[in-house]
């Protein structure tokens, strides 16, 4: 696998990932600024990301005024025909938290099934899809984040660009069509037009406030594609967050269907072949 390099401070990784933008992609050519927001939202959701991928890596619980808990994952994708994207999470640490495990199957349609494995019950419970904004392992991710939600599903709207960080980025506001089929009222993102990575979006309830932030603190290039190597999703009244780390990424492993089946999601030790 490809390891990551030492990892900085958030406060510094979130300045870096500018500085490593502005100097690295200069040369290449920026997105049209009169995309339609329809446009904007289909080139970020066709990004090239590989047809699967193994990730190793964690999600960092903390809350204000609380101890972190630190949390080692391994994740495998997989793009599947016609638009059938599978994911599998596996958790390895700690032990009160190990081996459970998320299998999400995102249909061309756009709809999306998740079943989580609980060790303790040695048993398989579908996610229904009214617990769309429930906490995924009390984390600041909903179930509705880890599915991949198609542009189709949204009205998107192109706001124009605006400064961050030192650069310029396309802002874009997404609204579901149909609003039961989101735990949010809209969306606002921030996209870096070279990557076509949202580097920030906001997620709405109802209100004009945002109700959590998704921030990008570090990108890397790997095996040719623009990976999220470090980000982080804050709950803006609480202000507690959780940090996902890449700690290893492999892509194009030509990975099995059959790993993302729920007969893999209850087996713990099927996927661990996979993992180097």
């Amino acid at each position: 696998m490809t390891r990551a390099e030492s990892r900085p401070s958030h406060d510094t990784a979130c300045r870096s990932t500018w500085l490593f933008l502005s100097v690295c992609l200069f040369c290449l050519p920026v997105t049209g600024s009169d995309l339609t927001g329809d446009e904007l939202a289909r080139n970020v959701y066709e990004r090239a990301d590989g047809q699967d991928a193994v990730i190793a890596g964690s999600m960092t619980l903390q809350g204000e005024n609380s101890r972190m808990r630190v949390r080692r994952t391994y994740t495998y994708q997989l793009e599947g025909e016609n638009g059938n994207n599978r994911a599998l999470i596996r958790f390895t640490e700690p032990g009160n938290i190990a081996e459970t495990g998320l299998l999400v199957h995102n249909h061309a349609d756009g709809d999306s099934d998740q079943w989580l494995y609980l060790p303790a019950a040695k048993r398989v419970r579908r996610i229904s899809s009214d617990n769309l904004g429930g906490s995924f392992v009390q984390s600041d991710l909903y179930f509705e984040d880890l599915q991949d939600r198609r542009p189709e599903e949204d009205t998107h709207i192109y706001l124009g660009t605006e400064e961050m960080a030192g650069s310029q980025v396309h802002k874009l506001e997404s609204i579901p069509v149909d609003a039961s089929s989101s735990a949010y009222t809209r969306r606002i993102s921030w996209i870096h037009p070279q990557t076509l990575v949202p580097v920030r979006i906001d997620f709405f309830k109802g209100s004009e406030t945002p109700i959590k932030r998704f921030e990008v603190l570090r990108i890397e290039n790997i095996q040719g594609y623009w990976t999220v190597m470090a980000s982080r999703m804050t709950t803006l009244r609480s202000g507690h967050q959780t940090l996902m780390q890449v700690d290893a990424i492999t892509y194009d492993q030509a990975l099995p269907e059959d790993l993302f089946s729920i007969r893999a999601l209850s087996d713990v030790f099927y996927e661990r072949e996979f993992r180097e």
